[in-house]
């Protein structure tokens, strides 16, 4: 078991600041990512948190996992139950990673875990990466809480993830995209068989996408995992006239239906095994909806149908095809920033535009250096107006040069402006876009968290 270089800095003590716990975290490892389990978890054996005695849903996949463990959680708190929910990265404040009831935690919460980390690495004699820090205190946060069910996002795969230290009772795997190819392969073969690290034996698995890798179907029947895969065991549709007709042809005696109130509160109709459920207007995509909405029926957690509805409807995450006004114009944030995700989002986008007269768009943009420019910027290219760009003020990324040469058929036109940040460059679309365009802000978590904080700023009183 390696022992890695001794920490730059002393620790913070109980009394420090968070600010001050976390840059600690960020400096004592060599490196950002370190995968693999074998040296975190006899910290996390010392803490005691290997073993919740309760259900605990763990939820990997490319994109998509935000949304449905957001769902997932708020679900569970309709039921009136205290969940602990990991997710990660943040956006604009770090405690946005663990939260409590829905509500992100409180600074000395999270300080006195961290602490405690400290205490166990200390005692282990070893180093732990920020994310493997950060989310063993999120561990030990919820053992303390007393959470009743834990909700966990994976960051980065699956099987060698810090994350899967934690056997699930439910595993759920949104998708399979191509990202993070240096860490997971550059096929969806070998990205789903890491994926699928998440899977233990005679689990429930939760695929939301109609394509499964052969990877994961195959752990999943090594492990005796019963499979419920988007398209094939659990259906949704939006609600139409079509899906109007699904509903009247229900047997009522065994499934369990419930109709809004209203029409116009009606947005789509799901189906799995005995269950169909009429789902209202929600903030988040049906597709991710239906995936935790499935996990929550097949965990050991009974809920009331009216609870699964009340969850949909208040489950609301930040960056998700986020709709604003900014200085009256419209503003569409999201965090969209692989192949999968982007086409994706212009699904979104497609029918927003069905919806809305809108005229032209005009996309304020920026990526990580790590990540596929190329390909994405020709997937959006056509439906862009005008782009507006800046690199972003972080470590991984990408320059202005590389932003340049991916939109250089796009500045040949005339339609790129180049700004010294991404708050300036939300500034500048907003002054040229007309009242009926729409202004998208796109291409990574640190792009929005730079439109955020532009727009937080502009609102705090002189």
């Amino acid at each position: 078991m390696s022992q890695l270089s001794t920490p730059k800095l002393n620790a913070p003590s109980q009394e420090g600041s968070l600010d001050q716990w976390l840059e600690y975290w960020q400096s004592i490892h060599a490196t950002a990512i370190d995968m693999g389990l074998e040296r975190v978890r006899p910290v996390a054996e010392y803490l005691a948190i290997l073993h919740p005695q309760v259900p605990v849903i763990t939820v990997a996949g490319t994109n998509g996992k935000g949304s449905t463990t957001t769902v997932i959680a708020a679900i569970y708190q309709a039921a009136g139950l205290r969940v602990g929910l990991y997710q990660s990265p943040h956006i604009q404040y770090f405690n946005e990673r663990i939260r409590l009831g829905g509500v992100p935690v409180e600074n000395q919460i999270l300080i006195n875990a961290f602490v405690e980390v400290e205490a166990a690495r200390v005692a282990c004699g070893l180093t732990l990466s920020f994310f493997e820090a950060t989310t063993l205190a999120a561990f030990v946060i919820f053992k303390q809480q007393k959470c009743d069910v834990w909700v966990l996002e994976v960051g980065l795969g699956g099987r060698l993830d810090v994350v899967n230290l934690i056997d699930p009772t439910v595993a759920v795997i949104t998708n399979i995209g191509i990202d993070h190819v240096e860490w997971l392969g550059d096929n969806r073969e070998a990205i789903g068989f890491e994926k699928a690290g998440i899977l233990r034996q005679n689990i429930p698995l939760i695929f939301g996408d109609v394509d499964m890798p052969h990877s994961v179907r195959q752990r999943a029947e090594v492990l005796n995992c019963r499979v419920y895969q988007s398209g094939r065991d659990y259906f949704w549709q939006n609600f139409d006239a079509d899906a109007r007709e699904v509903g009247k042809n229900v047997d009522q005696k065994n499934s369990l239906l419930h109709v809004a109130h209203s029409e116009n509160s009606q947005s789509a109709i799901y189906t799995m095994d005995a269950h169909t459920l009429i789902l209202p207007k929600a903030y988040l995509a049906l597709t991710n909806i239906s995936c935790a909405v499935s996990a929550v029926l097949v965990s050991p957690i009974p809920v009331q149908i009216t609870e699964i509805i009340k969850g949909i409807w208040s489950a609301k995450l930040a960056g998700r095809f986020e709709e604003r006004q900014y200085h009256g114009k419209r503003l569409i944030a999201d965090v969209a920033h692989n192949p999968h995700g982007v086409h994706f989002l212009l699904e979104q986008l497609f029918a927003y535009r069905k919806k809305h007269v809108t005229r032209q768009i005009h996309a304020i943009f920026s990526m990580l250096a790590d990540k596929d420019i190329d390909s994405v910027v020709d997937m959006v290219k056509g439906s862009v107006f005008h782009w507006h760009i800046a690199a972003l003020e972080v470590p991984r990324a990408a320059s202005l040069e590389q932003l340049q040469v991916a939109l250089k058929n796009e500045a040949l036109s005339g339609k790129v402006t180049v700004y010294q940040s991404i708050g300036d460059a939300l500034v500048g679309a907003s002054r040229v876009a007309q009242n009926d365009d729409v202004m998208l802000a796109w291409g990574s978590f640190y792009t929005l968290e730079a439109i955020y904080q532009q727009i937080q700023m502009e609102d705090k009183p002189f």
